[in-house]
């Protein structure tokens, strides 16, 4: 399968198996998200994974969107390590650089055949309250993840993409 092959056959799963994720293929993926690239390589996020029944519950109770995952990535940006601009005051990379891990992330679960859902309807600080997180760090998003539920299908908007020219301008 090709790169493209993989990100067009990827889809959001809101609806997961019972199964756990095996250990070698969550270290799989937690591994691509640490080979992601950062600014100035200082990997400014930290990756939660909550998979004990306590943690399960309480992200739940946090988020009616964690979909019943066996295991959900709580990541977080380190704001003591993420890089600040020179050139813009006020700007960091560290929201960037947590995408990009999770980027990462997503694509090499699927490739294990490990469904994800990018999740960003949670709240941010009470969470990071209930996770007991340092001060430096605050949650960019939540990563249901588990094998698909049989009956797991696309939403109805992930083959809706936009022309190509309405996101491209070449100059």
């Amino acid at each position: 399968m090709t790169f493209l092959e993989l990100a067009e056959s990827r889809y959001s799963v809101r609806k997961y198996a019972d199964t756990p994720i095996e250990p070698e293929k969550m270290d799989a993926i937690l591994k691509a998200g640490q080979i992601a690239p950062t600014g100035a390589n200082r990997q400014p996020f930290h990756i939660y994974v909550l998979e004990s029944p306590e943690a399960l519950e309480k992200i739940r109770a946090l988020s009616r969107c964690a979909f019943n995952a066996p295991a959900v990535l709580l990541i977080a940006k380190d704001n003591n390590t993420d890089w600040k601009s020179p050139l813009e005051p006020g700007f960091s990379a560290g929201e960037q650089d947590v995408s990009i891990a999770a980027t990462h992330i997503m694509l090499e679960a699927w490739e294990q055949g490990i469904g994800t859902c990018w999740v960003n309807f949670f709240p941010n600080t009470e969470t990071a309250k209930t996770f007991s997180l340092p001060e430096n760090e605050y949650p960019i998003l939540l990563m249901p993840m588990g094998y698909p539920a049989e009956g797991s299908v696309p939403g109805p908007m992930h083959a809706q993409t936009k022309a190509l020219s309405e996101l491209v301008t070449r100059l």
